[in-house]
């Protein structure tokens, strides 16, 4: 019999990577509502919070693209986010 205990398994795996996912979600709206403040409230130009935001969810998409992990629906979403937030932009232009 083995007298050997285990350090890591799936649900410490799962834990972990809950947590970097939280970490992750906490981090990316942190530097939006920042650039938001910045922009709006102080009127000055954030788009450098604004690329770590956005070169944040590219390593991601990027790594599981590369693992094979991303769906048709996912991509769906994906370009519906896409436009959504590009016509948010040009009426958010266009009214100031």
């Amino acid at each position: 019999m083995s007298t050997m205990t285990v350090v890591r398994d799936e649900r410490t795996v799962a834990a972990e990577n809950a947590g970097y996912r939280w970490g992750f979600l906490v981090l990316s709206f942190g530097l939006l509502l920042a650039t938001a403040w910045r922009s709006f409230v102080r009127g000055d130009t954030s788009w450098d919070l604004l690329a770590l935001v956005i070169l944040g969810g590219a390593v991601t998409t990027a790594y599981q693209a590369s693992q094979h992990v991303l769906s048709r629906r996912w991509m769906m979403f994906s370009v519906a986010a896409m436009v959504g937030a590009a016509l948010l932009a040009i009426i958010s232009v266009m009214t100031r």
